[in-house]
């Protein structure tokens, strides 16, 4: 069954052939963790690439004074893991940790490299999931760029109704860029 759903996640990316959807599917293994479970620290490499079955994770950047600027969250049905780090396999500048007790599907870097380099079907489906993720990153630096905070917050209401019952505030305060009482302030003041 959830190899069925990774399949399903596939297909809506890039439909593959039916052998080749069974050879990228074919190699992921199962992994559950804790919450608050580093899976990749600021420092290392990415070596997996995750499907996320249950669960919530964060990436986040410490800055100067252990300042905390929460990145991106994925929760299911998504592919996760540190993007940059495992498509270059180059030590990642941030962390990836679960928020919740998580359930994945991952595969190795080397086996996803032997995969895309046997299959331009598999390597089309890469090209695209990459260029989908480069589109959501380009989408939310604008908005960091160029929003009101209150504009931030329905933009993130509208990509993910749902985020508000899933994520501790906090980290959506620092998601949009802004500290945890002007967060409150907007959340008490804008009509849901």
């Amino acid at each position: 069954m959830e190899i069925e759903l990774l399949k399903q996640y596939v297909q809506q990316i890039y439909p593959l052939p039916v052998a080749e959807l069974e050879r990228f599917t074919s190699g992921w293994q199962p992994l559950t963790v804790k919450r608050k479970t580093i899976l990749t620290a600021a420092g290392e490499t990415e070596r997996h690439l995750y499907f996320v079955l249950e669960g919530l994770q964060r990436a986040f950047y410490i800055g100067d004074g252990n300042k905390e600027a929460t990145i991106v969250f994925t929760y299911p049905p998504s592919f996760s893991g540190v993007a940059d780090s495992f498509l270059t396999q180059t030590p990642s500048l941030y962390f990836l940790e679960t928020l919740t007790a998580s359930r994945f599907l991952r595969i190795s870097y080397d086996a996803v490299d032997q995969l895309a380099k046997s299959s331009p079907a598999i390597q089309q489906l890469l090209f695209k999931a990459t260029a989908y993720a480069l589109k959501g990153a380009l989408q939310r630096h604008i908005e960091l760029q160029c929003f009101t905070n209150e504009e931030k917050f329905r933009t993130l209401l509208q990509r993910s109704p749902h985020i508000l019952n899933l994520v501790p505030h906090k980290y959506i305060a620092s998601y949009l860029g802004m500290d945890a009482t002007n967060f409150s302030k907007l959340l008490g003041s804008v009509k849901l």
